[in-house]
């Protein structure tokens, strides 16, 4: 089964024959090639061209990130999957702004369902959060009737306004307190952590595009324009909930992350390595816990969710099957 490396220590990366070789102060390990599915670089680590060239050929990307965890960038590798005909279907949906919002609308319908999810769960467990709910529902309503991305994206916007209120109702037993979503940058312990949650998510759907036939330039919710890749964008906004969020909560209440994880530089609160290796490492953990998938009748990992996902939007582009957005029955 292939995995994901996180380098947080400073030091090398290199090829070594056919393994990567990872070389920090204290020792070196290696890795088979074929056992990577994707390397995200936290510290300064040294790489050179010989190393692309090693990732281009086995298919690997590598997501950079800066000393606090902000997302820098990736090298994705040429294209091996790239389909001319998935590429001009997701044109052509693109450029019919009726197949375009019907699309971009599905991605906002999952992701509000699986927010719902998240807050039914803890409504369950004595949390009092029925108004955000009736706020949402209220809200959720509105969705068939929007004539316009910018409509939609202005209803999501509210709609997400509600549901991260209700973090310190979820919260309220811990010092961790959300006076407004602010992203560049994060401005306190909480959206600095919220932000990193959500990184990881964009760049794991980053690297399942890359394994299929879509192209990660063509978006949907999110603009097609100048920007890189917008696709991941999209259809991360379905899993930042039952991903990031369920991650972060469980971290949070469970007092595994604590405020001294967390450093101020000036009006920018920033999240210490300690903090992002005990995300990383609850993160990859819920990835790979598989649960029993209704429709496929089988168990499956949420790593793998995000590919099946893929595969549905690709049916739908080719008019195979409506896209109908994966949606948490827990």
């Amino acid at each position: 089964m292939q995995k994901t490396l996180y380098l947080f220590a400073n030091g090398k990366l290199y090829r070594k024959d056919n393994t990567i070789c990872v070389e920090g102060e204290k020792e070196k390990k290696y890795f088979p090639v074929e056992s990577v599915r994707d390397i995200y670089v936290f510290g300064e680590v040294d790489l050179n061209k010989k190393f692309i060239e090693f990732a281009e050929e086995k298919e690997i990307i590598l997501h950079f990130f800066g000393y606090y965890g902000n997302y820098v960038g990736s090298f994705y590798p040429r294209e091996h999957y790239n389909s001319g005909y998935i590429i001009l279907k997701q044109a052509e949906h693109y450029l019919d702004s009726a197949r375009r919002l019907d699309l971009a609308r599905r991605f906002v319908q999952g992701a509000v369902a699986n927010m719902t999810q998240v807050l039914k769960y803890y409504q369950n467990r004595g949390r009092d959060l029925e108004d955000y709910l009736h706020a949402i529902s209220a809200l959720e309503a509105s969705l068939l009737s929007v004539s316009s991305i910018e409509e939609l994206m202005a209803l999501e916007g509210n709609i997400r306004r509600y549901y991260y209120e209700s973090f310190n109702t979820i919260l309220d037993d811990t010092p961790f307190v959300l006076k407004n979503r602010n992203k560049r940058p994060p401005t306190d312990p909480l959206n600095a952590l919220i932000s990193f949650g959500n990184s990881l998510v964009y760049t794991k759907i980053l690297t399942e595009i890359y394994k299929t036939h879509l192209d990660p330039r063509i978006g949907y919710l999110h603009t097609t324009n100048f920007r890189r890749f917008t696709l991941n964008l999209d259809v991360a906004e379905i899993f930042k909930p039952i991903y990031a969020d369920r991650v972060l909560f469980t971290l949070l209440k469970k007092n595994i992350i604590k405020e001294d994880d967390f450093e101020t530089q000036g009006e920018i609160s920033l999240l210490k390595e300690r903090g992002r290796r005990l995300y990383v490492q609850e993160f990859e953990g819920k990835l790979q816990t598989t649960f029993y998938h209704r429709r496929l009748k089988r168990n499956v990992s949420y790593q793998t969710l995000m590919r099946l996902e893929l595969y549905k939007l690709e049916k739908h582009l080719i008019g195979e099957e409506l896209y109908e957005p994966f949606v948490s029955r827990w």
